[in-house]
């Protein structure tokens, strides 16, 4: 006797559009991993085939990322350079050009040597091929030559080391006046609903406006984004540190920084 389909039963277009979007969105997030879940659908077990075969993707994107022209951030690295969170590693999200790796660890250094024991955190950088490939949700990361950093942060009026307020770095603003309330066509997140759930840390502005200052005074940099309350702040007028502009994530949480 032949069975009924049950409820349970998925129509194949169903299936084909539901799988279709899946590889769109990790396709988005993670520029491999819509690849990764594809591959993934030709074992029987294909969630675990698709870690094995995601997890094989990344590593393998670390030694073909350089014929792109990109270089990966160390996920594992000690040092006074480090990416922020495991999330941008395991998102291949930690990737930019040999040039900008070098003015990133040059002004690192910078920073550590005027004050000593601090680390300077990476965010979001480049997905590992493919210039003009946008990561989401920014609107220029897409050539290996941009790159976030995080803010600096004190405790008790001490310096933290490697302390971002929220778990990603970004989100966690500074509050500051602003024009963007005006425009109606403000892209801007506000996200007042979380400010009250991140850490309770200062910004420390001996670091981060230092390594503003040094960015902007480096020859390689042409771009520097933060926002104009932050640069009031500091009391200093540089060229190359710009307003993004209100139809642009904001920058006070994070210094964009781009060659």
């Amino acid at each position: 006797m032949q069975s009924t389909p049950g409820f349970w039963h998925v129509p194949p277009m169903t299936k084909f559009v539901g799988h279709g979007l899946i590889v769109l969105f990790l396709t988005m997030v993670t520029q491999i991993g819509g690849l990764a879940w594809l591959v993934s659908r030709l074992f029987r077990r294909s969630l675990l085939a698709f870690v094995i075969v995601y997890a094989a993707f990344s590593f393998a994107a670390q030694y073909t990322a350089p014929v792109f022209g990109r270089t990966p951030l160390s996920c594992f690295g000690s040092g006074n350079l480090q990416v922020q969170s495991w999330f941008y590693c395991a998102l291949n999200r930690t990737y930019v050009s040999p040039a900008l790796l070098e003015v990133l660890q040059d002004n690192a250094d910078a920073v550590a040597r005027e004050y000593p024991g601090t680390v300077t955190l990476v965010l979001d950088g480049n997905f590992p091929f493919w210039d003009g490939f946008p990561l989401l949700p920014h609107l220029s990361h897409d050539d290996g030559e941009k790159a976030d950093l995080a803010f600096f942060y004190s405790e008790d009026g001490r310096y933290v080391p490697g302390a971002v307020r929220s778990p990603i770095g970004y989100f966690a603003f500074e509050s500051g006046p602003t024009e963007c309330r005006k425009s109606w066509l403000s892209l801007r997140w506000d996200l007042g609903w979380a400010q009250g759930i991140w850490r309770d840390l200062l910004l420390e502005e001996g670091r981060t406006f230092f390594l503003v200052k040094v960015l902007a005074e480096d020859a390689r940099v042409q771009k520097v984004f933060i926002e104009p309350h932050l640069k009031d702040r500091m009391g200093a007028d540089f060229r190359k540190i710009r307003f993004q502009g209100c139809r642009a994530a904001r920058h006070d949480d994070h210094i964009h920084v781009q060659l």
